[in-house]
């Protein structure tokens, strides 16, 4: 690797937000450059501070992924026209809308963020490499942990962009600056090693002060889903397999279990980012922050629930009952204060089967007895007023959880050998979703029945877990699925090119560093 005199602690210190356990340093306590990695805290709370850019609203926080990998598809949409979803949800995308940002939720914000932590890891891997203040021990761990990340964003840069500016050296800006576009397959091969190190060197678990970090398994699963995109079928089979035995996991009960706030780190996840409630940053309200923006009044958790939870001035569907259901919501120290942007799309619940015990956690239009305006996803939800308050919430980001290897199992073992042997994977799961055998019992299909059984099920089970456009995109659907869609007041369906399985590079990137049009001029078909 390049030798660059570049110090990742000026890059972090806005990002220490959102804290909790793994990620609880305080950024004004940040060590002074010329002592930074002079041991192995160091390291480690340098990649405190990169978990900390995963769980800014461009990616994990709120809704940055979401757009992108749900908006648009046939499960989600909003309640109402909002300016920061409708481009990627309507398919109106361009490269200046790309630009556009709102509470740090953009194309740009994405893209920046994304090549903030590669950015920072880089200069992790190369300080702690060989630096005697860390023992080996140590040194391979925070490696490990950075290639996961490291693997983790260009994977999602891949899925978002294709083709796209790939590096792994500790490069200066202004060297970044002229990168062009590497081919997507050039990237996969890196993410690909990056992974196989991550995994073979991770634990298979963290807890305590360590929750939130990436598992080994994580980097599993993220390797078995690019398997399956290269339609390497018996390599994601062998991984989901890797993953199903021995990793310890195992699919719970019931569906609810698997969502309840009070057992965040439960036996069937793989990975979920912690946050908490009432962790600030160290801007006063009203102050001008580094990015030019001014420090709010909200706190720092979790906003994604607030997106799902509803709002007052939506319902009751009666709205001469609003009084009553807020005096209802008031006596149980609730209150539907989110902003509706996230519910279930008209499609989604209409088509959901009433007798799927997984319904009631995805599609909700009755509250207390109240009906209501619009569906809404009560597994993300949480309405508690003094635990769980508008955007500060303490409620874990879900990325990857077990029942969705099983459906990957399922579905390689379909595409290598037909179904006979691919029931035992997907039946774990259904069993839990219905009451008798009758209902959750699958014979008889034949290869393709089998398929198209794959696509209902991640769609019922896996529903609003930032996976339905992936999954749709690589199985070469999306344009006919969006195409026969009905939304409730948008029109993707006349909207969508087939372009529209990539995001453009937006525009500031563009003025920056003209390069990223050199291998492209269309900008991935926008222009």
């Amino acid at each position: 690797m390049k030798t660059k005199n570049i110090f990742l602690y000026v890059l972090i210190i806005f990002s220490f937000f959102s804290c909790e356990n793994f990620l609880e340093e305080d950024p004004r306590a940040l060590i002074a450059p010329e002592t930074f990695y002079a041991s192995e805290n160091d390291a480690r709370q340098a990649m405190n501070g990169v978990y900390a850019i995963l769980k800014n609203n461009s990616i994990y926080g709120q809704v940055g992924l979401d757009h992108f990998y749900d908006n648009g598809a046939d499960i989600i949409e909003p309640n109402r026209s909002a300016n920061f979803v409708e481009p990627i949800g309507n398919y109106s995308m361009n490269e200046a809308l790309a630009d556009v940002s709102i509470q740090r939720m953009s194309v740009s914000d994405t893209w920046k963020d994304l090549y903030r932590v590669i950015y920072n890891v880089n200069i992790i891997i190369e300080r702690v490499t060989g630096n005697d203040a860390i023992t080996e021990d140590a040194q391979t761990d925070i490696i490990a942990d950075a290639l996961f990340v490291r693997g983790l964003c260009y994977w999602h840069i891949t899925n978002l962009w294709g083709d796209a500016p790939y590096y792994t050296d500790a490069l200066t800006i202004d060297e970044i600056k002229t990168l062009g576009r590497t081919d997507k397959e050039t990237i996969i091969s890196g993410i690909l090693a990056d992974l196989k190190f991550a995994e073979d060197n991770l634990q298979n678990s963290y807890t305590g002060n360590d929750s939130g970090r990436a598992s080994k398994w994580a980097a599993a699963i993220i390797t078995a889903k690019i398997y399956m995109q290269q339609k390497e079928w018996g390599l994601g089979l062998n991984k989901c397999k890797d993953i199903m035995t021995l990793s310890g996991l195992q699919i719970l009960p019931t569906y609810a279990e698997v969502f309840d706030p009070l057992n965040e780190y439960n036996a069937e996840i793989i990975w979920s980012l912690d946050f908490a409630k009432d962790i600030r940053s160290q801007f006063e309200e009203g102050t001008v922050k580094a990015d030019g923006t001014l420090a709010s009044a909200f706190g720092n958790g979790n906003w994604r629930p607030s997106m799902f939870n509803p709002r007052l001035r939506d319902e009751p569907k009666k709205s001469s009952e609003r009084a009553a259901l807020s005096a209802a919501l008031t006596a149980r120290g609730e209150s539907f204060n989110g902003t509706g942007l996230q519910v279930a799309s008209k499609d989604f619940a209409e088509k959901f089967p009433l007798n799927d015990l997984r319904r009631p956690l995805n599609v909700l239009d009755n509250y207390l007895g109240f009906e209501l305006n619009y569906p809404y996803m009560p597994k993300f939800m949480n309405l508690a007023i003094d635990t769980s308050p508008r955007f500060n919430h303490s409620d874990n980001r879900m990325v990857f959880r077990l029942a969705d290897v099983y459906l990957m199992a399922a579905e390689c073992e379909n595409e290598l050998n037909g179904p006979a042997n691919a029931y035992q994977y997907i039946e774990p799961i259904r069993k839990r979703a219905y009451a008798t055998e009758a209902e959750w019992k699958l014979s008889g299909l034949t290869q393709q029945q089998f398929r198209e059984a794959i696509y209902d099920e991640r769609k019922w089970e896996l529903a609003g877990e930032a996976l339905r456009r992936y999954d749709l995109i690589r199985w070469g659907i999306l344009l006919d699925v969006v195409q026969n869609l009905e939304y409730r007041f948008w029109t993707p369906n006349t909207n969508i090119k087939p372009y529209h399985v990539l995001l453009p590079i937006p525009l500031q990137e563009l003025e920056l560093n003209p390069n990223l049009l050199a291998s492209d001029p269309t900008n991935n078909g926008y222009r």
